[in-house]
C-alpha cells in the first residue's frame, strides 16, 4: 500500500477510535492493532499531527500516581472522518470500474 495512503488511513483510524470515546495512547494502539499494525513510534507523531490540525484536543488525568494524557476528537476531526468516507466511496466506484474492465478483458 502507498505510504501516504496508509498514513492517511491510520490517522482516520485514530479518529474513529476517539469518536467512540476519549482514549490514551496505549489503548488506541490496542484498539487499532486488531485491524492494522501500529507501533508507539508511529502513533505519537500521528496524534501530534492531528492535534496540530485541530482534529483532537488533549487533557490529563491522574492514574496510579501519574498523569495519563487523553485525546478527545473535535468537530474538525469528525469532519475529517466524514470527508474520508466520502473520498472512499469515490475510490470504491473507481475500483468497481477497474474491476469490471478487468473482467471484460478476460471475456
Amino acid at each position: 500500500m502507498d505510504t501516504q495512503m496508509k498514513k492517511g488511513i491510520l490517522e482516520v483510524c485514530v479518529l474513529a477510535v476517539l469518536k467512540k470515546q476519549d482514549s490514551y495512547g496505549y489503548k488506541i494502539i490496542g484498539d487499532i492493532s486488531n485491524f492494522i499494525p501500529i507501533s508507539e513510534s508511529t502513533l505519537y507523531p500521528i496524534l501530534k499531527r492531528l492535534e496540530t490540525g485541530n482534529c483532537l484536543t488533549t487533557y490529563s488525568i491522574a492514574h496510579n500516581g501519574r498523569l495519563r494524557k487523553y485525546y478527545k476528537i473535535t468537530p474538525v476531526g469528525l469532519r475529517r472522518i466524514k470527508d474520508f468516507l466520502d473520498d472512499w466511496r469515490e475510490i470504491m466506484d473507481i475500483y468497481q470500474f477497474i474491476l469490471q474492465e478487468e473482467k471484460d478483458d478476460e471475456s
